[in-house]
C-alpha cells in the first residue's frame, strides 16, 4: 500500500525518457534539465544508464514528467544544501540570520582580509 499515492507506481524509466523525448525532443529536454546525456550525443539506453545512478537527475525527469502529464507532484524534498542551525551565545537559533537587514542599520564593514593587502 505504501505505492497507493505514487502517481510513478507501475511507470518504467524509459517510458518515462521516451514520452519526455516525443513530446519535447532532445534539444528542448536539455534546455530544461541541464544534464550532458541529453546534450552530447542522446540516446534513451545512455540517458537510462546515467539516470539510473544519479538519484538527482532522475528527480528532475520525473519531476518534468509529472509536471508534462498533469500528475500530482510530490512535497518537496529536504534540502541537506540548507545553512546549518547557528549556535550564538550557547542558544540554537532556527532563523537564517538576514545579513541584508543588519546591513543595513551597521556601519560598513572592512573588505575580507584588508589588514593582509593593505586595503582597510
Amino acid at each position: 500500500m505504501t505505492q497507493a499515492n505514487n502517481p510513478l507506481h507501475g511507470i518504467k524509466l524509459e517510458t518515462i525518457v521516451t514520452q519526455l523525448v516525443e513530446k519535447y525532443g532532445w534539444e528542448e529536454l536539455a534546455s530544461r534539465i541541464n544534464i550532458m546525456c541529453f546534450k552530447d550525443n542522446p540516446s534513451v539506453k545512455s540517458s537510462l544508464k546515467f539516470l539510473r545512478k544519479t538519484p538527482w537527475a532522475r528527480d528532475k525527469v520525473e519531476y518534468l514528467y509529472l509536471k508534462t502529464n498533469k500528475l500530482p507532484l510530490p512535497p518537496p524534498k529536504d534540502d541537506t544544501r540548507k545553512p546549518a542551525i547557528k549556535v550564538q551565545h550557547g542558544v540554537k537559533t532556527s532563523k537564517p540570520v538576514n545579513k541584508s537587514a543588519s546591513a543595513k542599520t551597521a556601519e560598513p564593514t572592512k573588505p575580507v582580509n584588508a589588514d593582509i593587502w593593505g586595503k582597510g
